[in-house]
C-alpha cells in the first residue's frame, strides 16, 4: 500500500482547508492510517490517527477541537478537516499507515515508528 498526501496550501489565520491521504492497493482497509507533521529542524509530531473501521480516532490536544480525522475505505482515502488555523499549525504534514493490518492502540498510534508507507508530504502554511 502506497499513500500520498495532498490537499495542502496557504490560508489565512481561522481559515480551513481539508487534507487527502490516498492510498493503491486493495487491502487499505487493514491498517490504521495516522497523520503527522514537521517543522524543519524539529521531530515529526503525531496529529490523529484513525481505526481500520473509521469509529476508533486519536486526536492530538493542540488540534482537538479544531481537526477532525476520517476514512472512507469505498475510495481508500483518510481525511484531515483542518478548521480555525493558526500559524503554529504551519508545516508538512504526512499520512503513513500502521506497519502491520491492525487497529493500534491509543499508546501506539503516537509513536511513528509504528507506521510505514509515508507519503511525500503536503505544505500547510498558515498566515497571520
Amino acid at each position: 500500500v502506497q499513500l500520498q498526501a495532498f490537499g495542502g496550501g496557504l490560508v489565512q489565520t481561522g481559515g480551513c482547508l481539508r487534507l487527502s491521504c490516498a492510498a493503491s492497493g486493495r487491502t487499505f482497509s487493514r491498517y490504521t492510517v495516522g497523520w503527522f507533521r514537521q517543522v524543519p529542524g524539529t521531530e515529526r509530531e503525531f496529529i490523529a490517527s484513525i481505526g481500520r473501521s473509521g469509529r476508533t480516532t486519536v486526536v492530538t490536544d493542540s488540534v482537538k477541537g479544531r481537526f477532525t480525522i476520517t476514512r472512507d475505505n469505498t475510495k481508500n482515502t483518510v481525511y484531515l478537516q483542518m478548521n480555525t488555523l493558526r500559524p503554529e499549525d504551519t508545516a508538512v504534514y504526512y499520512c503513513a499507515k500502521s506497519r502491520r493490518p491492525r487497529d493500534l492502540g491509543s499508546d501506539y498510534c503516537l509513536l511513528s515508528y509504528y507506521y510505514d508507507s509515508w507519503g511525500q508530504g503536503t505544505q500547510v502554511t498558515v498566515s497571520s
